[in-house]
């Protein structure tokens, strides 16, 4: 049985905050276990931290006697065990600074520090005093540990190298990278540029993320049966990539199953007045979770919002109604994403609270901080036995359809009896004279001398140990004679024999990156067939820049598995971004000062796992699920491609292991062929269909301009609805370009694909971030005999389409009256 089908042994990371929690419930609907929970808080001077995980034990002067709420929570005494307090201690002596009394093990915190919040980027410290009580109002076993250090690296991405200051090497220089590096906190690999903090030849000050590291060692001896952990990332990168780095390296699966949760298929039933973006605190209502405000930190509320349950229906319009002014589902403002405000969860369903937390108005002081910030200090906070009812053991937890509705429709379209529709081939494109050929090229610089292709197979047969350890040796030579670091390379493809090869391959390979964001990567297995190639078992082709500039190398690697799209364990990215402008020569880039910002995106090749379960979908037991396969994939390379900002695709291909008959083959290709143009085609009906509804249901032009229930800083016509970036957005393409072109998608026959997956899916570019009109799409047919190809076989004709895909970005130079355009063509031959 896979440790998806038997479930997982969870470690929650909590702060008392409603995600955190939340996150365990859809732990629990995922058929998975909660072992322990894991907490930091601020550290305090009389109490230093130890290295195992637990608190030095305070002499009897530095603490009262516990009280009985605390005294019978879980907690780790000083020799690393688990235990509850002796319950024949003195349980009513307090303090009058801390009146529910610190744990056994923790010296009570002076006033000055009870009266501050630790203001963290990565945790949520407010409240924490009441943190201790979830012990028992869950029956977990509860770890916690002081959080040192501070928040030394600022971007989103995080790496866990330390070195010292003094080692400073040139950019793209050198395998190491530095934390505070902002290439690598921006997504760029192995700089090894460092900012120089420190004294020359001192270490660099350890980031505060590292403090999870001690924590979850201890918890993980206490629990060897650990295997996973689980945190509430929402819609933070710089949250989910620091725990995802402490998870891996302690291998523990990372769980953050409220990822990109705003913008997953929401229920077709919405409060217009709430919008799509309150969905989350919607469904934490429906599950019984009640979550209090205890700090607010935005324009839009005020101290009176502190107490507010986000969950109640009073409470989730009352904050819409202040929040809706200051975002939409996509920057989370409503749910808190911004630190808009931060919540104390007090009560749950059964099947994880078996108490609740009761706090008295008259224990809630109001602190107040410079910016209109105020928060909740809480005193005496106490648990309540709750009556449990049998049918309550099991909370209603929402978990989101699998399919977005576009990808309904793109799945009901292959399940539907095909048609005499159009084919791609059928489709007319832009006058022959758009050919790049007859482009001005002194007025356009068609440059790609800085990105190259680089090859590597194996001189001769041997074990694929020996063979990839040969090829990354190669590899990693290469980089050093042409003075690269691994960020250079922005994507690899990796052609094996034996697709049972690959946990070797990529083992060894990952030995390559140590730094966030590693390249894009497909992997396939050519069979026999990569005999043309060589005589070994593998072939490594690499896409590689060599003129990055510092923060130009963008990238997503989500670690964490979720219901938006599959978690990529290992040394592939989702996705890595480059400016077109970057791949001009370095003579026209000397005086450049900015860029339109259009971007190419390399993404990873996609097979149709479930997110949430990493597992293929079930096959019928009398049939296949090829359609949903197919359907599945596809909606993946979209989710990354609206992530990055991808408006259009130059082209795709879809991978099909080897075909039974000609006949499996050919239904794979007109299936392909009709799944890609229903993508594509989808938005237009689907806006057509949002606008009908909008007038019959829908609040009108008056109430999206005017009424402060819909109207917010985004555009008026978004009102209270979701509504991301559109893929593809025919705004980006030249007016010569006619209407409802879709990009070319090709089908390849290999032998086998990862897991055994039916189908994976590539798009060859993504653009991403274009200003209009930037993009130009061509088409000319060719025919055999030609000047541009000769391709006869049998005296029969042959035709060829060449299409190209022409991207232009502007740079703006000193000196220069006229910006320079850059230009970049793919150019795509297939037979007709």
């Amino acid at each position: 049985m896979s440790a998806s089908d038997a479930g997982l042994n969870v470690i929650g990371l909590v702060s008392g905050g409603k995600d955190s929690f939340f996150s365990l419930l859809h732990c629990q609907a995922n058929g998975h276990r909660i072992v322990a929970l894991a907490n930091l808080h601020p550290e305090r001077s009389s109490m230093p931290a130890t290295l195992d995980g637990t608190s030095s034990s305070p002499s009897p002067a530095a603490a009262p006697t516990a009280s009985v709420a605390a005294s019978l929570v879980p907690v780790l005494d000083p020799a690393g065990k688990v235990h509850s307090p002796d319950q024949d201690e003195s349980p009513a002596t307090t303090s009058p600074d801390h009146p529910s009394g610190p744990l056994a093990n923790e010296a009570a915190p002076r006033q000055d520090e009870d009266e501050s919040d630790l203001n963290s980027f990565m945790y949520q410290t407010v409240g924490h005093q009441v943190v201790p009580l979830y012990s028992e109002a869950t029956g977990i076993p509860l770890y916690r540990r002081a959080i040192t250090g501070r928040a030394t690296q600022s971007g989103k991405e995080y790496s866990h190298y330390r070195r010292p200051t003094s080692s400073v090497t040139e950019a793209g220089a050198g395998p190491a990278p530095s934390p505070d590096n902002k290439e690598v906190g921006s997504g760029t690999q192995g700089s090894g540029q460092n900012s120089g903090h420190g004294a020359p030849g001192a270490e660099l000050e350890e980031d505060e993320t590292e403090s999870m590291m001690p924590l979850l060692m201890r918890v993980k001896e206490e629990h060897p049966e650990a295997n996973a952990i689980c945190a509430g990332a929402i819609l933070s990168t710089y949250q989910r990539t620091r725990v995802e780095s402490v998870a891996t390296r302690l291998g523990l699966t990372p769980l953050a199953y409220l990822w990109k949760f705003p913008v997953l298929p929401a229920p077709a039933s919405l409060d217009p007045a709430l919008g799509s973006d309150a969905q989350l605190l919607d469904d934490m209502a429906v599950a019984g979770l009640e979550a209090r405000i205890i700090k607010v930190a935005s324009g839009g509320l005020d101290e009176s919002f502190l107490w507010t349950n986000v969950t109640s229906t009073a409470g989730k319009a009352r904050l819409a109604k202040a929040m809706r002014r200051f975002g939409t589902a996509e920057t989370g403002a409503i749910i808190g994403e911004g630190g808009e405000f931060e919540t104390l969860v007090v009560d749950g369903p059964p099947s994880l609270f078996k108490k609740r937390i009761v706090v008295d108005e008259k224990d809630q002081k109001v602190v107040r901080e410079e910016g209109g910030t105020a928060w909740l200090s809480l005193r005496n906070a106490r648990l309540e036995s709750k009556d449990i009812l049998e049918n309550d053991s099991k909370p209603d937890i929402r978990i989101p359809d699998l399919l977005d509705p576009r990808f309904v429709g793109v799945l009901d379209t292959l399940l539907s009896p095909q048609t005499s529709e159009g084919t791609l081939s059928d489709q007319t494109y832009g006058d022959k004279q758009d050919i790049p050929s007859s482009l001005d090229l002194q007025r356009l610089k068609i440059a790609m001398s800085t990105l190259h292709e680089w090859g590597f197979v194996s001189d001769k047969p041997a074990t694929i140990e020996q063979e990839t350890q040969d090829l990354v040796e190669k590899i990693r030579q290469r980089l050093q004679e042409t003075s690269l670091s691994p960020s250079a390379i922005i994507s690899a493809t990796i052609l094996l024999r034996h697709m049972a090869d690959f946990p070797t391959v990529n083992r060894i390979y990952s030995s390559l990156f140590d730094a966030p964001n590693p390249p894009s990567r497909v992997t396939i297995s050519c069979g026999d067939v990569l005999s043309v190639t060589t005589k070994g078992s593998i072939a490594i082709s690499l896409t590689v820049h060599t003129a990055l500039q510092p923060g130009q190398r963008q990238g997503l690697h989500v670690q964490s598995r979720s219901y938006w799209a599959p978690a990529n364990i290992g040394p592939y990215s989702q996705a890595i971004t480059i400016p077109v402008m970057s791949l001009a020569s370095a003579e026209s880039l000397n005086d450049s000062t900015s860029s339109t910002g259009t971007l190419l995106v390399s993404i990873a090749g996609q097979i149709p796992l479930v997110p949430a379960t990493m597992s293929l979908p079930a096959v019928p037991p009398n049939g296949s699920n090829l359609e949903l396969q197919l359907t599945l994939s596809l909606q993946h390379l979209w989710r990354i491609g609206i992530e990055m900002g991808v408006c259009w695709w130059t082209s795709a291909v879809a991978f099909f292991p080897a075909s039974s008959s000609g006949e499996d083959m050919d239904l794979k290709v007109r299936l392909t062929a009709r799944a890609w143009q229903r993508a594509h085609v989808a938005e237009d009906e689907d806006d057509g269909e949002e606008e009908d509804d909008d007038e019959d249901d829908g609040p009108d032009l008056w109430d999206r301009r005017y009424n402060p229930a819909y109207t917010t800083f985004a555009s008026a016509d978004e009102g209270g609805r979701k509504k991301g970036p559109s893929l593809p957005d025919r705004s980006v393409l030249s007016p010569t370009v006619p209407k409802g072109v879709v990009p070319p998608v090709f089908v390849a026959e290999v032998n086998e694909l990862p897991r055994s997956a039916s189908v994976e899916w590539h798009a060859h570019w993504g653009v991403a971030h274009a200003p209009e009109g930037a993009v130009k799409v061509t088409r000319d047919v060719l025919k055999a005999g030609s000047s541009a190809t000769k391709c006869e076989e049998n005296n029969q004709e042959r035709q060829f389409f060449v299409s190209h895909v022409i991207i232009s970005s502007n740079i703006e130079t000193s000196g220069s009256s006229a910006p320079s355009e850059v230009v970049v063509v793919q150019t795509i031959v297939a037979e007709r």
